[in-house]
């Protein structure tokens, strides 16, 4: 057979070419990034999930569960340590997306505050884990995959815009910045009687303008510059003024109304400690029907998986249009093998009583550092593998701090909607509802809910019934279900 010329060999770009293994296996180089930018990312990312360490066994320990059992303070910190740095590698070295991951907080809130009042904590994990093997196995036979097609590229970015208000919201919340006021009108409010009356608030705007600043002239590292300062200034403040923690006295009342939220910026004692990972395997299978029901079991699971399915498949979303990695569809590289780790870090959590572990928000953050690829993952997760050995040191960055970052993020991600076209009211209202009922019921998942179900009605009554997809009619269904659990359980009774 003859054959032409051969083709001139094609001159290797260097801007391109990786550079060595390490950047061939994560396409650091290929996806315009660098060694420097993916390890400043991945600190940011920790930086800004730090608090979770303390904040998960806050919510977890805080309640007790049928039986009175309460989990231990520093057990929960350690396992939600361990569990979040080795899914944060896994996913990383798997998928090689820059997605870290820790307790999920909408997750561990429902266990924490809805199951542990009907089941066991161990009972209560276990049903964490069944809820992470039907994802794993949703993902593995591509049903996960073919419902997130499903869904419109509108409906695809105004979770985009959604996740980014709701941590803006966080942050806002964390910082002090927002306030609950206790009256039914309004609900929230500016910091303290409407002024920004607090250290804390103070150092968190400080911080969040240098922050803005940094970022706006393309400094690099800028945010984790922006997260330093503000850290070192607030422990300057601590060791000054010792304004100490905000807490609650036993009747419910505020004490110390202008201290610090969740962690305090000083270190007391050693920076060391064991983690204790006594909680690690601690689940139980064996239900007690007599005490709960089939049905009741039931729609716990329903709801564990309808919230870790769509917060996860939102997030993800969130974070691959930010960083620039999803095409027109929302799709990602190895979106298949992403969604079936995400189940997988349900297993853990709950297998490590540390509640699901999930793809977290704050990723965004070390997104917005620069972060591209896996190689951030590594990073986070050694941190907080490292983390479980000095907690203390972990506490140091206070969530007021850390706030800013999440409003940085936020604002990025909000950039998003101007791929939206609002001419159309089906799509205009669906979209509405999705970016707004996020941030204001807390929730991704019922954000989602809200647009999947407005879509399907707008469009099948408006006479465009035939672009619904029949995948988005039965997840419209299940969202109905979703959020009528409450009645349904009644309606079918506990005790069946």
């Amino acid at each position: 057979m003859t054959t032409g010329p051969a083709a001139p060999a094609r001159e290797a770009r260097p801007d391109t070419e990786p550079r060595n293994a390490v950047d061939r296996f994560f396409e650091i180089t290929k996806r315009g990034s660098s060694f420097g930018a993916e390890i400043r990312g991945g600190l940011v990312t920790f930086v800004t999930m730090a608090y979770i360490v303390i904040l998960n066994p806050i919510i977890l320990s805080g309640t007790p569960d049928v039986a009175g059992d309460v989990l231990d303070f520093g057990q929960v910190g350690a396992a939600t340590a361990l569990t979040a740095g080795v899914m944060t590698i896994l996913f990383g070295l798997v998928t090689r997306l820059p997605f870290a991951f820790a307790a999920g907080l909408g997750i561990n809130a429902f266990v924490a505050f809805s199951v542990v009042g009907q089941v066991t904590w161990p009972e209560a994990m276990a049903l964490v884990m069944i809820n992470g093997a039907i994802i794993v196995l949703l993902a593995a036979t591509g049903l996960r995959k073919a419902i997130f097609d499903a869904v419109p590229f509108q409906l695809k970015i105004a979770i985009t815009v959604g996740i980014g208000l709701f941590i803006a919201f966080i942050g806002f919340i964390n910082s002090g910045f927002v306030t609950a006021t206790g009256a039914s009108s309004p609900p929230v409010g500016l910091g303290v009687n409407g002024s920004v009356a607090t250290v804390p608030t103070l150092l968190f705007v400080v911080t969040l303008v240098l922050t803005g600043i940094l970022v706006a002239l393309r400094v690099k590292g800028g945010m984790l510059i922006g997260l330093i300062t503000g850290t070192v200034l607030a422990v300057i403040v601590e060791a000054i003024w010792h304004i100490g923690a905000r807490g609650f006295d036993a009747e419910g009342n505020v004490v110390n109304p202008g201290g610090w939220g969740l962690t305090v910026p000083a270190l007391n004692g050693s920076p060391v400690s064991l983690p204790d990972l006594g909680l690690v395997g601690q689940v139980d299978f064996t239900f007690d029907l007599s005490k709960v029901g089939a049905v009741a079991l039931v729609m716990i699971v329903f709801t564990l998986l309808f919230t870790n399915f769509f917060d996860a498949m939102g997030t993800m979303t969130g974070l691959a249009k930010e960083a620039d990695l999803a095409d027109e569809n929302g799709d990602f590289p190895r979106i298949k093998s992403a969604l079936i780790v995400e189940g997988v870090g349900a297993i853990a959590g709950g297998a490590t009583s540390s509640s699901s572990s999930t793809v977290f928000i704050e990723s965004g953050s070390g997104i917005g550092e620069g972060a591209r690829t896996g190689l951030a993952n590594v990073v986070t997760g050694i941190v907080f593998l490292i983390a479980m050995f000095l907690t203390p040191l972990t506490s140091i960055v206070p969530t007021e701090i850390a706030a800013a970052a999440l409003i940085i993020v936020g604002a990025m991600m909000m950039a998003q909607i101007r791929h939206i076209d609002f001419g159309d009211f089906r799509v205009l209202l669906p979209v509405f509802l999705t970016v707004t009922v996020m941030p204001l019921t807390y929730s991704i998942a019922n954000g989602i809910g809200a647009g999947f179900v407005s879509w399907v009605i707008i469009h099948a009554l408006s006479g465009q019934a035939r672009r619904i997809s029949p995948l988005l009619w039965v997840v419209g269904v299940g969202f109905l279900i979703f959020f009528a659990r409450g009645p349904i359980e009644m309606l079918f009774g506990a005790g069946l």
